[in-house]
Parts: structure tokens; sequence; C-alpha cells
């Protein structure tokens, strides 16, 4: 009997410390716009899985797609109001709310991959991190959605001329809807959530986004022209309330920040894996791809602009980023 006593204690010891473990683990949630098979997808899975490894357990982040929190700006509202602990989000709706990352959308900015990638990693992106922190954010690292490119229902578009009168849909973002009507085009800003079945539905004609979204959203459905035109480098970026950050311990602080540059590298690795196989993929759905595209002509339509980006931002500035090795 009494080591039937001695086993219940200790089984109930052990429940006991079991529930502690349990009660102790704190549950965060994260969201993207696209679906779990994507670049934005691979992003926020990486970053959970690592953050619950890096904390042993004590931090587990859900994860949440295609919108099912909310649009981009929904959801970066929630976190910066703190309703919503983190996100990973476009640059498209960070104007409304650190209105310095504008500069990073202006057109033609950047050569390649590369290059973006090294103002981001480097001294411009990390001084540009620092500048969520008054707005309520925490922004743990820079993420990617890629170079952009146009799609539509209408024609094929070989020079920018062929865009006059097209409406397209584009990210709620100042910078971009001034380009694109630059080149003529009817810009349309609507949340990602509503692209898909606004083209389906002709309220637009197309749409313009990075080849690792228009494949992982199946664009090709309800799209019939391609243009590689690579006319806007889009960042993308892994948000935290800042007050859920401060509250963290020092370590546990670390663990996020290491975290989610483990999960910036599995985001560019998709989007380089999509970028070799995307177009090909594209093509064999029926898609027309128009993959010779001449740049110049496309910078040279923006040439007013440019002029009032020069205004906007500061040469300087523009160069500083243009010239970065």
């Amino acid at each position: 009997m009494r080591l039937n006593a001695v086993a219940l204690a200790v089984s109930a010891l052990a429940l006991g410390f079991a529930s502690s473990a349990a009660s102790a683990q704190t549950v965060m949630r994260i969201s993207v716009s696209t679906a779990q098979n994507s670049h934005q997808g691979v992003a926020i899975d990486t970053l959970a899985k690592e953050v619950e490894k890096r904390t042993n357990g004590r931090y587990k982040i859900q994860a949440f797609y295609g919108g099912a929190l909310g649009a981009e700006r929904e959801a970066t509202e929630a976190v910066q109001l703190g309703t919503q602990e983190l996100t990973w989000t476009s640059t498209g709706p960070i104007p409304n709310f650190v209105p310095e990352v504008k500069i990073f959308d202006v057109p033609f900015l950047f050569r390649d991959y590369a290059h973006a990638r090294a103002v981001l990693d480097g001294s411009i992106g990390q001084d540009m991190l620092k500048k969520f922190e008054s707005k309520g954010f925490k922004a743990l690292a820079w993420g990617e959605n890629g170079f952009r490119h146009m799609t539509n229902n209408k024609r094929s578009v070989i020079n920018p001329e062929d865009l006059r009168g097209l409406k397209l849909r584009t990210m709620e973002n100042p910078v971009h809807i001034q380009a694109y009507k630059g080149f003529g085009i009817i810009p349309t800003p609507m949340a990602f959530t509503e692209v898909f079945s606004a083209m389906q539905q002709g309220t637009v004609d197309g749409q313009e986004n990075p080849l690792s979204v228009i494949t992982a959203n199946k664009f090709e459905q309800v799209q019939k022209h391609l243009t590689l035109t690579g006319h806007v480098y889009s960042p993308g970026v892994f948000l935290m309330n800042k007050g859920v950050f401060d509250k963290l311990s020092a370590t546990d602080k670390q663990a996020f920040l290491d975290a989610a540059k483990v999960a910036a590298q599995a985001n560019r690795d998709r989007v380089d894996q999509d970028e070799k196989t995307a177009v090909n993929d594209l093509r064999s759905k029926g898609m027309q791809v128009v993959d010779k595209v001449d740049k110049a002509k496309y910078q040279a339509a923006l040439t007013p602009v440019f002029a009032e980006f020069e205004k906007q931002f500061g040469k300087a500035n523009l160069d500083k980023i243009r010239e970065n090795k």
C-alpha cells in the first residue's frame, strides 16, 4: 500500500511538472498573405521551428497562411496594436507605418538580387530596421518577396507604351502608384487577398508581383501574359510587436533574432529556387512570357517620375543605394 501511495505521489508530481511545463509555454501567432507552399510560407514556418528549438519549446509560434488573420495591412496594424504578436509582410503597406522605407520601393533602384541583399544586410538596411521601433514594432530581419513583373489579360507587353491604359492591381504603396501612373497604367490599389478574384472577374486587367508570388498563387489560371520587367525589388520584413519583444529575456530576444536570420535565408533560398523554375512552369501551363525586356526603355519612360523621386528622397540617398557594393 505504501509503495502504491509513493507511486501515486510520484505520478502526481510528474503530472504537476508536465502541467507546469505546458503552462509555461507561450503561444504566439504569425501570418502571411500567401499560401503555405510559397517563399512566405517557408519564411514563417522556418521562424516558428527555429524559435521553438532555440527556446527549448518555451515559445511556440502558430503560423497562418493565405491572409487568414487579415491582409498585410490589417496584420501589420494588429502587430502594432499588440493583438497579434508577429507577421511577415512585403513592404507594400509599410510606408503607412514607417514612411522612410518607401525609398526601397523606387523602380530600378537595385541591379539584381546580390545588390539588393547586400544593401539590406549592410548598414543601410540595418539602420532602416531600427526606424520601426518608434512605431511599435521590432523588425527582426529583412525577408524577400523578389523582383516584380507585370501580368495581364489584355495583350502582350513588349515595350513600356504597351502598358498604357491597363488597369493593374497594385500594392497600397504610394511609390509604386506614382511610378505606375508614369507608365500610363491605371493603378488599382487592393489587398492581396482580393487579387485572384478581381482578375477572374475582370475587375482589373492584371497585376505585378515576383515570380514566387505568381506561381504560389496560381495566377496563370486567370492571366494570359507575363513580361519579366523586374521593375521593382520587393523586400519583406519579419515584424514583432515591440512590447512583446521587450518583455523577453536577453537570451530569448537573441533567440528570436537568430531564428529570423535563419528564416530570412530560407526565404531567399526559396525565391532563388522559384526564379530558376517558374518561367518554364508558367509557360507549360499556357502563359505567354516576354523574357527579353529592354529595361533602358522602361527606365526612360519614368524619367519625369525619377525627377520627383530625387526631390522626395534626395539624389544622394538614392545614389548611395545604387552605388552600394
